[in-house]
């Protein structure tokens, strides 16, 4: 019975692996011939980023209020527990009184490994817990492909709460939620973010650049609270791929340079 578990698992595997468009072998590993360098490279140089949505706001003076009282209510929380409990009072943003549920977090705390999202969708407002829909399904696929599951690192969102209809977050929304974020990364203080997709990459990182042109390289962000920056990769959101099947073989270079750049840390190469 366990060996024809492991054959089916086997089988959905290598099924999901040519719906990426991993549709042929010649060695071990795939090798991504127009990023040779850096598949050669477990961890290549990170590239400078601008500064993130919050510090170009503020330097604009274009912050709303809600979005100032955000840094003084995340500043205050000293443990992910505070965090959250902070999250659930906080009345300064008006997803909180139309979402069903708070969205914080799921996985390992402990982890060295940190996901970030977008927003909720309609099941994870039900349920409270970040990626649990079709793409959130689709994420631990593929991840179990290079071996994660949730025990082995920590996933959350850039906004905590679903918007009405799944609608975009508004520019005011997402500097409100941000701070909110950023505590949550320096009180886990995981040595790696991976962002999921464009508006948690760039709200991170700043800059207006697609998500297309981001992935597949790691780059610095910068954390406050965090006295050094943190290497974060950009990868395509898995909604995004279950809408665009052509992008499965990005998404599958990138999922190896996370692979392989996870067996460096572990090496300690």
């Amino acid at each position: 019975m366990e060996a024809a578990t492991e054959r089916q698992v086997a089988l959905e595997t290598l099924r999901l692996q040519l719906e990426w468009g991993a549709d042929e072998a010649l060695g071990e590993a795939p090798v991504d011939r127009t990023r040779r360098q850096a598949m050669t490279r477990p961890a290549p140089a990170l590239v400078e980023r601008s500064p993130s949505l919050v510090a170009t706001a503020a330097a604009k003076g274009a912050r709303p209020a809600a979005a100032v009282r955000a840094d003084e209510v995340a500043a205050a929380a000293r443990s992910l527990q505070e965090l959250r409990a902070a999250l659930g009072s906080f009345e300064g943003c008006s997803l909180a009184a139309t979402a069903t549920n708070l969205v914080f977090a799921d996985g390992n705390p402990g982890a060295e490994l940190m996901f970030v999202g977008e927003a909720p969708g309609a099941e994870e407002d039900l349920s409270g817990k970040p990626f649990v829909g079709s793409s959130g399904q689709f994420l631990d696929r593929m991840l179990a492909t290079i071996g994660l599951d949730r025990t082995k690192f920590l996933i959350t969102n850039l906004i905590p709460w679903r918007p009405p209809g799944n609608r975009n977050p508004t520019d005011a929304e997402v500097l409100i939620c941000l701070p909110f974020l950023f505590r949550h990364i320096a009180l886990a203080r995981p040595r790696r973010l991976v962002l999921l997709g464009a508006l948690a990459a760039r709200s991170v990182l700043g800059g207006n650049a697609g998500i297309r042109r981001m992935r597949g390289k790691w780059v610095e962000a910068r954390v406050p609270g965090l006295d050094e920056p943190l290497p974060a990769l950009p990868m395509l959101h898995p909604a995004y791929l279950l809408r665009t099947p052509g992008a499965k073989r990005d998404m599958w270079t990138d999922l190896i340079l996370l692979k392989r750049t996870l067996e460096a840390d572990l090496s300690g190469t």
